[in-house]
C-alpha cells in the first residue's frame, strides 16, 4: 500500500433523525443520516413483506414435482 495517499480514517458520532446515535468509522467529522437500524420498518418489524398477486404460490404449484 502506497504511503501518504489515503484518507485518515477516525472515529466518528453518526446521528439518525429520530435521535439515536452511534460511533463509526468515516473519513469525515460527522455523519447525520435519515433512516437507521432502530427506526427502519423492516428491522423494527413493522413492514410486511406482501405476496402481491400470489406469485409465490404460483411458482410453487408450476414449479411442484408431481
Amino acid at each position: 500500500m502506497k504511503q501518504e495517499i489515503h484518507p485518515e480514517v477516525k472515529e466518528v458520532k453518526a446521528v439518525c433523525a429520530c435521535g439515536e446515535s452511534f460511533m463509526t468509522r468515516s473519513t469525515q467529522s460527522t455523519i447525520h443520516v435519515d433512516i437507521c437500524s432502530k427506526c427502519h420498518p423492516f428491522f423494527t418489524g413493522k413492514q410486511k413483506l406482501i405476496d402481491a398477486e400470489g406469485r409465490v404460490e404460483k411458482f410453487k404449484k408450476k414449479y411442484a414435482k408431481k
